[in-house]
């Protein structure tokens, strides 16, 4: 699979080696999918937390979070032909993919389907240990 233009633009701004991540896994994985979000404004942020989409300000999505000024996280959606589909199957198939080419590229990744508390099926972000 290819990423396509908009999920490239949306890849902007993002951690260079989160994006051989994404990158990789594109190449990788049965699950087509498209990226939808990688940067964020903290006022985007704050929406998203008011709807519950979200349970923090300090998201690694923010630039001004990171001491590298960059995105430190992308969203992606699960893509069955043309449609978005949010089915929780897809997402645990898609991290499979995703956790294989961080290896290949040697590059530590978390997986916001493995949290405890929020699970987060789109969310890929490097870790703040790593990556503050």
């Amino acid at each position: 699979m290819i990423l396509n233009q908009r999920s490239e633009a949306n890849l902007a701004g993002v951690h260079p080696d989160l994006v051989k991540v994404i990158r990789r896994a594109a190449e990788i994985t049965a699950v087509s999918f498209i990226v939808t979000e990688g940067p964020r404004t903290l006022a985007r942020q704050r929406q998203l937390v008011a709807i519950g989409a979200s349970q923090t300000l300090k998201s690694r999505h923010v630039p001004e979070m990171n001491a590298c000024g960059v995105a430190c996280a992308v969203d992606v959606a699960a893509l069955v032909g043309k449609t978005v589909r949010w089915d929780w199957p897809l997402y645990e198939r898609l991290a499979v993919a995703v956790k294989l080419a961080a290896g290949d590229v040697a590059v530590p990744i978390e997986w916001g389907g493995d949290w405890r508390s929020f699970k987060d099926g789109p969310h890929y972000q490097l870790p703040w240990r790593d990556y503050p």
